[in-house]
């Protein structure tokens, strides 16, 4: 039996074909896959769903069959793979955090990413953050501290979750579009301005709640927590695999000079699940697999990519 929550981790690399000695040390990509099993992809089983892309990594590389975690929900699971640590041992990371929670990874953790870029890696991350954002309670107004603090040169994140206020994307530790005459705050405390939730007005939803999911509407969708201002900024669920997508592909465009550790955490297949409309109604599945088949085109993007680039092979 799969069980309800689970990632999966796909690696792109040649690191057995080098050694300290060869000319140029190898491209990496890790792409992390939100609350998808194991069994979702055709590779492992799906008959119902369509992903020619995983199962390409899976046919031209190494599948593995017999993995374990030292967590199984968000926040817990993103910092053990980047710092290497059980996040037991450190309390901030041991639960699934907020919008509003602080940067969880300590400012003296090594992590993947400052290694590698002490390696002489140019290293980035896109996607889904969920390690929370500066120094004591986010301030999205003026973010003091974030990826690119534990060793990520380039930065474009999904501060949370999809389905969590803050509503809106932060690169570089700024959120894209930011208006200073359109303050945004958050809370998970109590309801912030004037802007209608779930739970009041589900006359107004595109996407039906869930238990928790019912507090500000954003785009037609109740979120976790109270949201005002930022409307400029705000995301659009429908085009957010495209977004994080394109600018994965420009961080490998940008880099391939020179060797690249990229970190892409997608937000596929977690809720909300709003697949965009070329993905609508396209596995056998419902929406659950729309987005299994959406996360799948994700990655067909970036293997194009390399390809296109003639980086397929390092």
């Amino acid at each position: 039996m799969r069980a309800p929550r689970s990632w999966l981790i796909f690696v792109l690399a040649i690191v057995p074909a080098w050694t300290a000695s060869s000319a140029a040390p190898p491209n990496l990509i890790v792409i992390l896959a939100d609350d998808i099993g194991y069994g979702d992809l055709g590779r492992y089983g799906a008959t119902q769903v369509a992903t020619p892309h995983l199962d390409r990594l899976a046919r031209q590389g190494l599948r593995f069959t017999d993995a374990h975690s030292p967590a199984a929900v968000c926040t817990p699971s993103r910092y053990g793979l980047l710092t290497g640590r059980y996040p037991w041992r450190h309390p901030p990371a041991s639960r699934i955090l907020s919008g509003v929670a602080p940067l969880c990874i300590e400012a003296d953790r090594v992590t993947l990413a400052s290694f590698l870029q002490q390696a002489g890696y140019r290293t980035g991350v896109v996607g889904k953050w969920h390690l929370g954002l500066g120094r004591g309670p986010t301030d999205y107004n003026r973010i003091d501290r974030g990826p690119t603090h534990v060793g990520f040169a380039r930065s474009f994140i999904i501060p949370a979750t999809g389905d969590r206020t803050p509503c809106v994307y932060v690169a570089n530790e700024r959120v894209v579009g930011y208006d200073p005459a359109d303050p945004i705050q958050v809370s998970y405390d109590k309801p912030i301005g004037h802007e209608p939730t779930g739970k009041e007005h589900p006359e107004l939803l595109k996407v039906k709640p869930s238990h928790g999911h019912d507090n500000t509407i954003v785009a037609g969708i109740s979120r976790i927590g109270y949201m005002t201002g930022g409307r400029q900024a705000r995301w659009n669920d429908e085009t957010m695999a495209d977004d994080v997508t394109a600018q994965a592909v420009a961080f490998i465009e940008d880099t391939q000079q020179q060797p690249f550790f990229l970190y892409l955490a997608t937000h596929d297949i977690h809720v909300p699940r709003v697949p965009h409309r070329r993905f609508a109604g396209s596995s056998q599945c419902g929406t659950r697999g729309d987005v299994i088949q959406q996360l799948d085109g994700c990655v067909g993007e970036i293997l194009a990519a390399l390809d296109r680039l003639h980086l397929a092979d390092d």
